[in-house]
């Protein structure tokens, strides 16, 4: 990744919640930040639904199939989502000694067409928050260093 800050977005099949998390974040980003997602155990392919309800929101799928989280990927992230993994066996031990946030978002994939959707508003209105939240977090801590770099010189 060449953005200095990553989110991740992980959940189990990486085929559904996490792949529409990364292209909602990565539509309208905060400077310098991008986000990936992976699965703990990804699917063979991404969800049928998944691109067409994305879609409906103007969106488009990442440009990479479903994905396994490495240690690499956690390690880079300074923002980790899961997707209400936590509670799945197949949820590697070290997640969850990390810093991270769970939005415990059902999956999907078990729902029909009008459950598909509610998840993927869900989804958007969390990620609208997150986007807002680091903007925010980054504006004030430029605005303490230039505070200092003032007081310096």
């Amino acid at each position: 990744m060449t953005a200095s800050k990553v989110v991740l977005f992980i959940c189990v099949g990486n085929s559904g919640r996490s792949l529409m998390a990364e292209a909602m974040f990565n539509a309208n980003p905060p400077e310098g930040w991008t986000a990936i997602s992976a699965g703990t155990s990804p699917a063979a392919s991404v969800n049928s639904r998944t691109a067409p309800m994305l879609r409906e929101l103007g969106l488009d799928l990442p440009p990479h199939p479903p994905q396994l989280l490495t240690p690499e990927m956690m390690t880079q992230a300074r923002v980790r989502v899961t997707m209400g993994c936590l509670d799945d066996a197949s949820c590697p031990a070290r997640l969850k000694t990390l810093e991270l946030r769970d939005w415990s978002l059902p999956d999907p994939a078990l729902l029909d067409d009008n459950g598909f959707r509610e998840v993927r508003d869900r989804l958007a209105r969390s990620v609208k928050g997150l986007r807002t939240e680091l903007a925010l977090s980054d504006r004030r801590r430029k605005g303490v260093a230039e505070d200092i770099s003032a007081r310096s010189a």
